[in-house]
């Protein structure tokens, strides 16, 4: 499953396909589908080493 967020209220979906539209704010084509941070492995996801022994 994919996170789509709307650009204009930010409001959250969850779900597999993109929305047409927001559902809390009604905004067309607004929806964007949330990137996953990459860290270096950390417990974070900023790329520090944190919790890394």
């Amino acid at each position: 499953m994919a996170e789509f967020v709307c650009e204009k209220c930010g409001a959250s979906k969850e779900g597999r396909c993109k929305p047409k539209k927001c559902a809390a704010c009604g905004g067309e084509s607004c929806m964007v589908k949330k990137e996953e941070k990459k860290g270096g492995g950390g417990g974070c996801g900023c790329g520090c080493k944190a919790g890394k022994k």
